[in-house]
């Protein structure tokens, strides 16, 4: 695959991230429905009048439409960054500099005065 002329690095567009919010969101709304609201709720309630499968399901629904829709609001406005910003990170990794790492260094204490310390 050849390297874009331009050089700049391109990342996922909006509608991308709003798209893996929503999948994300959905996929932990689902789980949640299931256990938290659903399961527990028809064992201490009953099904209803609906049937067991179908009051589940619309727990599940419920939940994982609520947690896919503020996921995905949460998701876009989280990576939303300006130009400035992703101009400066382009810059930082053109350059693939490996971090600098430095040591910590912990002052030596004297061995008689670590011995009276205790």
């Amino acid at each position: 695959m050849p390297v874009p002329v331009g050089g700049g690095m391109t990342g996922p567009s909006t509608f991308d991230k709003l798209k893996m919010g929503a999948m994300m969101g959905g996929s932990v709304g689902l789980i949640i429905g299931f256990i938290f609201a659903g399961a527990t709720n028809i064992i201490r309630f009953g099904p209803g009048p609906n049937g067991m499968l179908r009051t589940l399901g619309q727990y599940m629904l419920g939940s994982a439409a609520t947690f896919g829709f503020f996921m995905s609001i949460g998701t876009t406005i989280r990576t939303e960054s300006s130009p400035m910003a992703m101009e400066a990170f382009a810059q930082v990794h053109r350059s693939r500099r490996r971090p600098i790492v430095m040591p910590r260094h912990y002052p030596r204490i004297p061995q008689d005065q670590a011995e009276r310390r205790f």
